[in-house]
């Protein structure tokens, strides 16, 4: 589980939080079947990663989820204070927090909504331009959740990332047009039909935008040319996108 720090001369955001300080007690409230499957190992919590290099949470505007899911929230506990921004549409399922979500557990996080109110982007028929700037662009996906969504980054350069959550696990996903197996598709989406259709456009998108760089929240292939977040990173302007596992 992996995510990374988007820098911005208006406040920086935070992708996914990957696994907290807390997972093991987080993990310990998973239904019984799901833990004797399941195994993981935790490197360094964001929170912890941030704080390592002097980085200043000041500086952090919101933490964006691609979705509520367990692994991609266990570590909103770690940033007291910061925003979430959710889509009214997944705020609603977090209120409604079943036993594979961590939501449920937590208290006193700052959701914050917020709307498509931007035109069609990418394929995609809305998108929220977080800046106005075109440097960061959150389009609706869902499917996998009710409020999943795909967050594009594009840097100075021109680079462009599409962080795409739980679209696909393995980037093969897209190259090869296979969906998840079948068994956790029918566990985890509250939709299939619609995470069927925005797979279909992000395929039809990378072929279009073969430099697009897809980045799925489980593959962590698709973050290796991505830095690593470090000292230098937090310092220099010019690196405007970290990575943290």
């Amino acid at each position: 589980m992996a995510g990374a720090l988007v820098k911005h001369p208006k406040g920086d955001l935070l992708i996914d939080t990957g696994f907290g300080r807390n997972i093991d007690e987080q993990f310990r409230t998973l239904p019984f079947m799901v833990r004797a499957i399941t195994f993981y190992s935790l490197w360094r919590p964001a929170a912890d990663q941030l704080r390592d290099v002097g980085y200043d949470q000041n500086s952090l505007r919101a933490v964006v989820l691609t979705h509520s899911h367990w692994d991609h929230v266990s570590g909103l506990p770690d940033f007291a204070g910061v925003p979430v921004w959710v889509t009214p549409q997944e705020h609603e399922f977090i209120r409604k927090s079943g036993d594979m979500d961590f939501c449920r557990l937590f208290t006193g996080i700052r959701y914050a909504e917020y709307g498509f109110e931007g035109g069609p982007y990418l394929g995609f028929p809305a998108s929220h331009d977080v800046y106005g700037d075109g440097s960061i662009v959150v389009v609706p996906a869902f499917g996998h959740t009710p409020g999943s969504v795909i967050i594009f980054v594009t840097l100075p350069n021109g680079t462009r990332y599409a962080f795409v959550g739980d679209l696909v696990w393995q980037l093969e996903g897209i190259t090869q047009r296979e969906e998840r197996p079948w068994v956790t598709r029918r566990r985890a989406d509250t939709d299939a039909e619609g995470t069927r259709e925005n797979l279909l456009r992000m395929i039809v998108l990378k072929e279009r935008l073969p430099e697009l760089i897809i980045v799925p929240a489980h593959d962590l292939r698709a973050f290796a040319g991505i830095p690593r977040l470090s000292q230098a990173s937090t310092d220099a302007p010019a690196s405007p996108l970290s990575a943290y596992r």
